[in-house]
């Protein structure tokens, strides 16, 4: 007889491990722009000055909340920015939030896999608007390359982080 989807996704929640434990469960339960910010100080100015070959640059940093038991709320901030003589081209920030769940998750585990792998799952669509945000304000769009979220999550942890400390 087929699976359902239905069967199959309550097959994925109740996966075992060799050892006869529940395997640990990521899951998104929601993906939404929190907050976004687009300026083109330039004005009408802008499409002659993007000529002039801006100095763009782009920081990236994550957060993460406990919203109730086992589900937390994961923001990718970015930040984005080109620079000429005359001034900002155009600022772009954008913080892209997930419901995350987790279940069957070591505690030690939580923190690096909402800082690692949840903007990890967040970045494509993250990249996608951004792109969209400066090709509708007149500019080209601002492919943000790939990142590595492991290195910004040790880049990000201050020293005293490695005693377990909350989220």
């Amino acid at each position: 007889m087929a699976e359902t989807p239905a069967d199959a996704a309550a097959a994925a929640e109740t996966t075992i491990d060799d050892e006869g434990a529940e395997a640990p469960h990521i899951g998104i339960e929601a993906q939404y722009i929190k907050d976004l910010s687009f300026e083109n100080p330039m004005g009408p100015k802008s499409a002659t000055a993007i000529q002039k070959n801006p100095q763009v640059s782009v920081e990236v940093s994550t957060s993460a909340r406990m919203i109730s038991d086992g589900r937390y709320e994961v923001c990718l901030i970015i930040h984005g920015k080109a620079e000429l003589n005359e001034g900002p081209a155009f600022i772009v920030e954008l913080t892209y939030g997930a419901i995350i769940a987790l279940s069957n998750v070591p505690d030690d585990a939580i923190q690096p896999i909402l800082l690692i792998e949840g903007p990890r799952l967040l970045f494509p669509f993250a990249r996608n608007i951004v792109a969209d945000v400066t090709r509708d304000g007149g500019f080209p769009p601002l492919f943000l390359q790939p990142i590595d979220f492991m290195q910004l999550y040790h880049n990000q942890r201050p020293p005293a982080a490695d005693n377990g400390a909350d989220i």
